[in-house]
């Protein structure tokens, strides 16, 4: 990750410090970044990183030290252009769980994205603005962290250089960014479209080799996921502050639009999940809590009616709620928002349970269900909350 300072080890991020969901995924003798989704078991990163892979693995950074998991599967996004960078996305899934230290993330769904301040993530070479990224040679990569700030997308660009690029980003599908020092003459949208924003200042950064399929964040959840670099120019005039392709200054990044991929993703994560009950009587709401690792327990949204339109989205908000049981402690607590695409009905929603060894009573903890889009849950009733119980089978207590 670049950044404009000289030092690029003031960005480091240190387990324990946060972000110790995006990890660093390897195939071969290249990587690049992903972000661990809530669940625990599945890494969002970019198609090209894993194009041909035979093996993948991911590797995690978290407090209690450096751990290495194969994936048992990966599937890119059937529509993966490479030429265009569209549909540049790929799903991970992981031979066992991510250890409860590692952070989960939820998809930024909402839409509205430009001009939202973002975070960026990942295991990039380090550098600076004035001399873009330097190659680390032996030294293990590190995640380090940058903030910008979503100036525009991928077809507005097109539009206002149209031959000016060669690649034909989809509609909606793209958010871009430029990597500004507070001047104008290497602010990059301020020269090619117009668009004058300085930026983040000393804090901002942008991606560089080995930050491909990171997340950029908005607040907590991921808007976007690490796709390509670009040094433009236009009517002769050239923002890069060297004229090079090296991540420094007047240079500009794209990111794959999670909230317009979002239904591929959500869709390809519940067929892969061959445990998750699909009739009311497979629902369990009790689960024996294990000694070690995580155990997924569901809750199961159904839908009874018509929709106004067939390719109508419903959905619902949802998160989890102590009861005896505590978040971090007994589960993993959860927030986000479900979504019913057309032609579906019903959808599962996991959530994980931690293992231990330590006797205890049986302890519940609730998931809230609010805010219906599309449908209601009835005359008078704003919310839907269920229960569900773990069993502790660790030995008696008095």
């Amino acid at each position: 990750m670049v950044t404009v300072t000289q030092n690029p080890d003031r960005y480091r991020v240190m387990p324990g410090e946060g972000y110790d969901g995006v990890v660093q995924v390897s195939v071969g003798g290249f990587y690049g970044s992903g972000v661990l989704l809530n669940g625990g078991r599945a890494v969002l990163t970019s198609a090209h990183v894993l194009d041909g892979a035979d093996a993948v693995t991911v590797r995690m950074d978290t407090p209690a030290g450096r751990l290495n998991i194969s994936a048992s599967q990966y599937a890119l996004h059937p529509f993966y252009d490479e030429a265009s960078s569209n549909s540049d996305l790929a799903l991970v899934w992981l031979e066992e769980p991510a250890p409860v230290s590692a952070e989960r993330s939820a998809l930024y769904r909402y839409g509205g994205e430009v001009g939202s301040d973002i975070s960026l993530v990942g295991y990039g070479l380090p550098g600076d603005g004035l001399t873009g990224y330097e190659d680390s040679g032996s030294v293990l990569p590190a995640k380090r962290l940058a903030e910008n700030r979503v100036d525009t997308t991928g077809d507005a660009l097109k539009d206002a250089l149209g031959r000016g690029i060669a690649w034909d980003p989809l509609p909606g599908s793209q958010l871009i960014i430029d990597f500004d020092n507070g001047s104008s003459e290497n602010d990059a949208f301020g020269v090619l479209m117009g668009l004058h924003d300085l930026g983040r200042g000393a804090s901002e950064g942008l991606i560089a080799p080995g930050d491909s399929g990171g997340p950029a964040f908005i607040e907590d959840n991921v808007a976007g996921v690490a796709t390509y670099t670009a040094t433009l120019s236009r009517n002769g005039q050239s923002p890069d502050v060297n004229d090079t392709q090296d991540g420094s200054f007047g240079e500009i990044a794209s990111f794959q639009r999670v909230s317009y991929y979002q239904q591929w993703i959500d869709r390809s994560l519940r067929v892969a999940d061959t445990d998750a009950p699909t009739r009311p009587e497979d629902v369990d709401t009790t689960i024996r809590e294990g000694d070690d690792d995580t155990s997924l327990v569901y809750f199961l949204l159904e839908f009874h009616g018509e929709r106004d339109a067939p390719d109508q989205w419903l959905t619902v908000d949802y998160a989890t709620r102590d009861g005896t049981a505590a978040a971090e402690e007994d589960y993993i607590a959860v927030t986000d928002t479900l979504i019913l695409y057309p032609g579906e009905t019903q959808a599962a929603i996991a959530v994980e349970v931690i293992g231990d060894e330590i006797p205890e009573p049986d302890e519940t903890f609730h998931l809230d269900v609010f805010n219906p889009v599309g449908g209601s849950f009835g005359e008078g009733v704003a919310q839907l909350t269920a229960v569900r119980t773990i069993i502790d089978d660790d030995g008696w207590i008095a």
